[in-house]
């Protein structure tokens, strides 16, 4: 059956909570992997799925499914935490994060088994190209799903990113909405230091597109955001999801240095109570 959303925020935040434990579980287990911008994007994973995305995790090659093409493919943990905790594979099998063998590799590939996956994901810069061709075919087959691409902000200093960007544009493809992971941070430090983005809103509408902002752990802003972006005609919409790394653990936030660092099982009981003590803030 297709999934059921909610759009109760209080109900966002406690989902999105259990996405975050599962997160820092499946990492500390694996010993290796991403957690500062996993954790930042829950919120909007979280909104995504359980809040606006028409699929069916009990049949994920649904023709009618809204498609999500995950670019940003080093979050993965947080993108498979949501899968799971949709429905698309059990919850358990998150703890074989990056093992050899697994379903559940470092970059998701469609071609690991794992439902759910649009895209093989980890060459930085692919996805919105990727997502673009997607769209443009729905609307050549008369198809109304929409393509949600997901981007992390560094990522936006790839060149690839504005050729497709002037494309969509182009070919006025309102069915296609890129979400970007706006935290300011990437490997190396600040995006404004490694290669300056801003005015980013400014760069999209330049491009043809509309351009939506929001706080990116608000689950009301991103809930409008999205349904704004859905309701959009003639061009394509880009969410700029203002966020935190490392969010909902108050000791690593906003730290890059959790860019690809994962706790230790020693850390691991500690931060899954601050987890535990977050409350949901309107």
């Amino acid at each position: 059956m297709v999934a059921r959303l909610t759009t109760d925020p209080v109900r966002l935040f406690e989902i999105a909570t259990e996405l975050r434990k599962s997160i820092v579980t499946s990492l500390a287990e694996a010993g290796s992997g991403h957690l500062g911008g996993s954790l930042g994007f829950t919120d909007v994973l979280t909104t995504l799925f359980f809040g606006i995305l028409n699929h069916d995790p009990l049949h994920p090659a649904w023709p009618e499914r809204d498609r999500v093409v995950l670019s940003i493919g080093h979050i993965a943990p947080a993108f498979y935490a949501t899968l799971a905790h949709s429905g698309y594979f059990p919850v358990e099998e998150l703890l074989t994060l990056r093992k050899l063998g697994s379903r559940l590799q470092g970059h998701p590939g469609r071609d690991h088994g794992l439902p759910g996956i649009e895209l093989s994901a980890g060459s930085l810069g692919q996805g919105l190209s990727v997502a673009t061709g997607m769209a443009l075919a729905a609307k050549l087959d008369n198809q109304s799903h929409h393509i949600f691409s997901i981007h992390g902000d560094g990522e936006l200093q790839e060149g690839s990113i504005w050729e497709a960007a002037m494309a969509a544009s182009h070919h006025r493809l309102d069915n296609l909405v890129a979400v970007i992971d706006r935290n300011g941070l990437q490997i190396d430090g600040r995006t404004e230091d490694v290669m300056k983005l801003e005015p980013l809103a400014d760069k999209w509408r330049s491009f043809g597109w509309q351009v939506i902002e929001c706080d990116g752990h608000d689950f009301t802003n991103i809930l409008d955001a999205f349904r704004n972006a859905t309701m959009a005609l003639d061009c394509p919409t880009v969410i700029i999801a203002r966020t935190i790394m490392g969010k909902g653990i108050p000791s690593i936030e906003n730290d890059f240095h959790w860019h690809g660092k994962v706790p230790s099982a020693e850390q691991l009981p500690a931060f899954l109570e601050q987890l535990t003590n977050d409350q949901y803030k309107k």
